[in-house]
């Protein structure tokens, strides 16, 4: 019999996941979907909205104006080009899998020449408000999954939201909900969601602006852990 062929890990892709967060009288609830029970990465289970940058995200107009830690400790790992764009698709992807635009008002907007994937976004007469990311979580696919990711979370207040409601109503995520963190961790995660959930409930507890960042990234020789 011939040998199997060498079974090779896809590309580690750039991604950005962000975590929205409603604060209650009750306590911080974040916003959750589920993902379809065909989908090749992660079927069924509840994230947060979130994925891949796209070379798109890098071609808008203007600068992506970062928080300053969010932009330094991004910086760290990730090429100067880069920086923007994990910025962007954070926008671009809770848009997408929600329909919360994360946008500051400008009239020019709607006459910008965007491409295809943003042009709704600048016809509602927005750009995006990279300033309200704030970099908390990083990790990288372990090695053997179907796709691997290098994605970096962004905590964002619901403030942040552009418009009167916050009803997310996209067509990427189903059973969209606001969920308590207790109400979150009963549900089907990844493990990774869970660690980024603590890493949240910790962030609420703690008002330092300058908490460290984890990043967790797991090899075929082990988990390693540390901070940014």
């Amino acid at each position: 019999m011939p040998p199997e062929p060498e079974r090779r890990d896809p590309p580690v892709r750039d991604a950005a996941t962000v975590v929205l967060v409603r604060r209650d009288p009750e306590g911080a609830r974040v916003l959750m979907g589920q993902r379809g029970n065909g989908a090749a990465f992660m079927p069924d289970k509840f994230v947060f909205p979130g994925g891949a940058v796209d070379p798109e995200d890098g071609l808008l107009p203007g600068e992506a104006v970062l928080e300053p830690l969010t932009a330094e400790r991004l910086a760290l790992d990730a090429p100067p080009a880069l920086v923007p764009s994990l910025a962007r698709a954070a926008v671009r992807e809770l848009w997408e899998e929600t329909g919360l635009m994360l946008g500051l008002p400008d009239a020019a907007a709607a006459g910008l020449a965007v491409p295809e994937a943003w042009r709704g976004f600048y016809a509602a007469g927005l750009v995006p408000n990279a300033a309200a990311l704030r970099f908390i979580f990083r990790a990288i696919t372990p090695p053997g999954r179907p796709r691997r990711f290098d994605a970096r979370f962004f905590l964002v207040e619901a403030g942040a939201i552009a418009g009167d409601g916050l009803d997310a109503t996209g067509e990427e995520l189903a059973n969209l909900q606001w969920l308590t963190l207790p109400a979150a961790r009963a549900l089907a995660l990844p493990f990774i969601t869970e660690v980024v959930l603590s890493e949240v409930e910790a962030i609420m507890a703690d008002a330092d602006p300058a908490r460290p960042v984890p990043f967790f990234h797991q090899t075929s020789e082990g988990s390693r852990f540390r901070l940014l």
